[in-house]
């Protein structure tokens, strides 16, 4: 793979952050099992920081399903439409995003609501059908869902210096994505190739290992198996917004019941489109050794260092 540009860098307001926690941490102990639990505390702190806008989104959705009044005036899809629009300002006014980033963003916003159209006209999924805020049958709130997967795929990009050996060519990657998107919309009408998709995606990614730095030392784990945990967590926050009413699933309307397991397959093909527009602004970079002299693979790992669709 050839060398890109640039790799991705923190904000500025990241910066401020990351050096503060750096000189509290380089006190406590480098060795032993205290060392390990300080890069297991840190990788969950990582990880919420990148997971900040989704995490918002999520909290609103689960705070206005509890609280907000069911005959209130100003309806409750609008509610959540404003206030993720708030949550992106703030976000960018925060310093949490650039401006580079956001084009990612808005383009996962874009993908997300085409396919939104398309799934509530086909009877995917369906929305409460209140509210002026909406296109169609589609809150505008539901485009900054898939918003908020691509604000995490470029946060954890820059938050864990991600490298990657053996990363496939970009084309290659890219004309993939364009065949599981389609396929989002084909299986209707044709057979659905989502498996024969699965495939095609484990063989090209298969040989990929990603490296990614916690605090003091560099990891080593399968892209695949990357893919994997965070589509499987995405799964759970779809299971949150669902019982919050967010959406349902036909299978839903009777009573709410968790989302198929089935679903997983969906979200880890949209890591894949996922991953391909983020490309698009943060290049897979290689691994630098000069940067990473210790590297601990992640399946190898003690059981305390253990890391961590569209529907």
């Amino acid at each position: 793979m050839q060398t890109p540009s640039e790799p991705a860098t923190l904000t500025t307001a990241e910066r401020a952050i990351d050096t503060r926690f750096r000189a509290v941490l380089a006190r406590l102990p480098q060795r032993g099992p205290i060392s390990w639990l300080i890069e297991f505390a840190v990788f969950g702190l990582k990880q919420a920081w990148a997971c900040v806008f989704g995490g918002a989104m999520l909290a609103v959705i689960f705070a206005a399903h509890l609280w907000y009044p069911t005959d209130a005036v100003f309806a409750r899809n609008d509610l959540l439409t404003l206030a993720a629009v708030a949550i992106q300002i703030a976000m960018v006014a925060g310093r949490l995003e650039t401006l580079r980033e956001l084009r990612v963003v808005v383009l996962f916003h874009l993908v997300g609501t085409a396919m939104e159209l398309f799934k509530t006209h086909i009877g995917s999924w369906s929305y409460a059908s209140d509210g002026v805020l909406r296109l169609g049958a589609v809150p505008l709130f539901s485009g900054f869902m898939y918003a908020a997967v691509g604000s995490y795929l470029v946060r954890v990009n820059r938050l864990f210096d991600l490298r990657f050996a053996r990363y496939p060519k970009r084309w290659v990657t890219a004309a993939v994505a364009v065949a599981i998107y389609a396929n989002f919309f084909t299986n209707h009408y044709v057979l659905d190739v989502r498996w024969l998709l699965i495939a095609v995606v484990a063989l090209v990614f298969g040989r990929c290992v990603m490296q990614f730095r916690i605090f003091r030392f560099r990891w080593r784990m399968p892209l695949l198996l990357a893919f994997v945990l965070v589509a499987f967590f995405i799964w759970l926050a779809e299971n949150i917004a669902t019982w919050s009413h967010a959406w349902l699933y036909p299978s839903q309307m009777g009573g709410w019941q968790p989302v198929s397991p089935a679903k997983l397959a969906s979200w880890l093909l949209l890591m894949i489109i996922s991953v391909v527009m983020v490309t698009w602004i943060s290049p897979p970079q290689p691994p630098d050794d000069r940067q990473s002299p210790t590297a601990v693979d992640a399946a190898e790992l003690p059981p305390v260092s253990a890391s961590r669709s569209p529907r």
